[in-house]
């Protein structure tokens, strides 16, 4: 769905098949009114799976499938592939020296068909600049929202993911094995903390403070957020704290020591080293990819 009050121009999506239908969800079917013809000339190109027949059985992706997207490659078109998707994506050789991920259902067969892919089953995205892959279901939302936070920036990805009801951002390296089973106490519970958390991040926050507003003692606290979100505390407050960076960088003008500060990230080459490592780029960088009017 086009969301023009988030970011104007919207992406712009068109829907491409080999042929005049798709098969899709049992008993369902894709119907479009572009073919593959219509990748020419596209920004980002995402194959969101590949027929079971070539996971399961082996079955070759479409040879018109495979010259489509390495035709959009070469016209310089981003790579993207969600769960069997990367199947395609490694039939075009376009994943050949790379590393990539899929649902970990599928990976040990991309690993066996494409030996030349470095496959990485523990992962829920790679993004290896002009091509990326993702594991299944949710992951598939990460990458895409992953990308929403490349192109248009941290505020709109954090918006689009709030009216989703999905998690805002979860790190592509964060382990698909997440244990989803019901804690002891309900996941729910955290929600509040969570959000109090959010709110203060320019403090310096610790496992301790955050268990006591829980009323759980710090270990309980530890189990029930890792269990719920897949990651740890300390990690879940970093990825809060460059999320706030991110979305300072990009609507003010306030210098890199304020937004560390207002981070809860301490010194602007603490900010520095936590944004070249996670984000690939400096702030300053960063910063100057999203212009204010104005400005």
């Amino acid at each position: 769905m086009p969301q023009p009050d988030l970011a104007d121009p919207w992406y712009d999506l068109r829907l491409c098949s080999a042929g005049p239908a798709e098969p899709g969800a049992p008993g369902l079917a894709f119907r479009t009114t572009c073919g593959l013809d219509g990748l020419a000339g596209a920004d980002t190109v995402i194959v969101p799976s590949v027929p079971d027949a070539c996971v399961e059985d082996g079955a070759p992706v479409s040879p018109d499938l495979v010259e489509a997207l390495r035709s959009a490659y070469e016209g310089g078109a981003r790579m993207v592939s969600l769960c069997s998707g990367a199947f395609a994506l490694a039939a075009a050789g376009l994943l050949d020296g790379r590393r990539a991920t899929a649902h970990w259902m599928h990976t040990a067969q991309l690993a066996e068909r494409h030996p030349q892919v470095q496959v990485d089953d523990s992962v829920l995205y790679v993004d290896d600049g002009d091509v990326l892959t993702s594991a299944g279901m949710t992951a598939g939302l990460d990458l895409c929202l992953h990308l929403v936070r490349r192109d248009l920036g941290a505020h709109v990805a954090n918006q689009l993911a709030r009216r989703m009801v999905v998690p805002a951002h979860r790190p592509g390296g964060q382990a698909q094995f997440v244990d989803l089973s019901v804690p002891e106490t309900d996941a729910d519970g955290l929600a509040p903390v969570l959000d109090w958390a959010r709110a203060h991040l320019d403090r310096p926050l610790t496992i301790d403070d955050l268990a006591r507003r829980a009323a759980m003692s710090p270990r309980t606290f530890y189990r029930q957020l890792r269990r719920a979100t897949g990651t740890t505390p300390l990690q879940w407050l970093l990825t809060q704290r460059l999320g706030r960076a991110q979305a300072l960088l990009e609507s003010t003008d306030i210098p890199v020591e304020k937004v560390a500060a207002l981070s809860g990230l301490g010194t602007a080459n603490n900010l520095r080293h936590h944004f070249l490592k996670q984000v690939g780029v400096s702030p300053g960088d960063y910063r100057r990819a999203f212009p204010r009017a104005g400005s």
